[in-house]
């Protein structure tokens, strides 16, 4: 794809990226090292000329979160430690007592947890969609779900199981209708899949800095559109700003609001370089989704052709953000991930994948699936390995 990584050294085959991207890119390296061995102070706390180059690099990351999202303001970029860290924000701060939230069935737990937990206290009112076999639901569902207490809509825009993505245009332009904030989770599609938070609607998008960005764990943010009047959020925590020092209260400005603490610096060095490779590809973020659909395709396509008793849960007909779940027949899933990790240097993932409502809206609950997710640096010749692979466990087990 003409980004450089930083290569594998067991000659292994990581198909984890829905956790988390691996290798990362060389430049994304580079730029920790740069920090760390260069710059090293933190921002805004002083006035000394490696403060300012810390603020400058922070800058430089809101902006190239900006300009990926549709944002006019860089300064509504919040940095977070990972996109649950973002979505607790959002759902903590907009959720009050006596209101109605809308979700979807393929919800991760990072947003079905918090909504669960304020419904069991009886702070909210949780309405979850059901939507197709898929859990993929269209604006009529949602039209009909809302309410006028309704405060939050908040929905998966690519399921981390099957990869699946939901449109969000459609649903957006409701929400504005109604007046409803719109909440995203693009833990998979972000550095995926082309969002623009003006142009689809959202009021407020949780993304994962480590995964499709290809920066360093420990990175997130929560983006906030532009109209989206911020105080509306309630605090969830609050400290030290390095602004507004001589004052006991939280400063109400963007981005302090919600930034107390020192940031991870380092991550979002390294973060910055991520989307930097991303912009540079010739086309873009298509390509990214066009390469990692082909590899899920082809991965489909062979092993149905190669492996008795496979079994896929993807929909192959429609966009995909990279992710299959699939089992073969008679092999448990735990099992099948021990052989791959242990004597093929195959790294999946198995089980429930943190999405529990995705499972059961499946079929596969409790006993979960296999889940390969694929990455910008994964090749056709590595799925056909991994289906050799595969094809010898099951003669083994079965």
């Amino acid at each position: 794809m003409g980004i450089p990584f930083i290569p594998l050294n067991d000659n292994g085959l990581y198909f984890d990226n829905a956790a988390t991207s691996f290798p990362k890119p060389r430049a994304v390296v580079d730029a920790i090292h740069h920090y760390l061995t260069e710059i090293g102070a933190n921002a805004g706390r002083s006035g000394h000329y490696r403060s300012q180059q810390a603020g400058e690099l922070v800058f430089s990351a809101r902006r190239e979160l900006a300009r990926l999202f549709g944002l006019r303001d860089p300064m509504r970029a919040i940095f977070t430690a990972n996109t649950t860290e973002a979505l607790n924000l959002a759902i903590g701060g907009l959720c009050r007592c006596g209101g109605h939230v809308v979700t979807g069935p393929l919800e991760h737990n990072s947003v079905i947890r918090p909504l669960r937990y304020l419904a069991k206290v009886g702070t909210i009112r949780l309405t979850v969609l059901h939507g197709d076999r898929q859990g993929r639901f269209d604006a009529d569902d949602l039209r009909r779900a809302l309410r006028t207490d309704t405060l939050l809509v908040a929905l998966n825009h690519a399921s981390n199981v099957t990869g699946a993505v939901q449109s969000l245009a459609p649903l957006g332009d409701i929400c504005q209708r109604q007046g409803v904030p719109l909440l995203v989770d693009g833990a998979q599609s972000a550095g995926v899949i082309d969002i623009d938070l003006r142009r689809d609607g959202v009021s407020l998008l949780a993304v994962a800095g480590h995964k499709g960005l290809y920066g360093p764990t420990g990175t997130g943010a929560l983006l906030l559109h532009d109209d989206f009047e911020h105080q509306r959020l309630q605090l969830l925590k609050q400290g030290g700003t390095g602004s507004l020092s001589n004052r006991t209260e939280q400063p109400d400005f963007l981005p302090d609001r919600f930034e107390s603490g020192t940031l991870n610096l380092a991550g979002i060095a390294g973060l910055t370089a991520g989307i930097r490779c991303l912009r540079q590809l010739p086309d873009g973020l298509e390509a990214v989704l066009t390469h990692k659909q082909a590899l899920v395709q082809h991965f489909i396509d062979r092993s149905r052709q190669q492996l008795d008793g496979f079994i896929c849960y993807n929909d192959d007909t429609r966009p995909n953000a990279g992710v299959v779940a699939f089992n073969l027949r008679g092999v448990d899933n735990a099992l099948l991930q021990e052989r791959l990790s242990e004597r093929y240097y195959i790294c999946g993932r198995s089980g429930l994948h943190c999405a529990p409502l995705a499972h059961q809206v499946l079929g596969t609950y409790p006993q979960g699936t296999m889940r390969f997710s694929f990455g910008l640096f994964n090749t056709v010749s590595e799925i056909d390995r991994a289906i050799d692979a595969l094809a010898a466990i099951a003669h083994e087990v079965i």
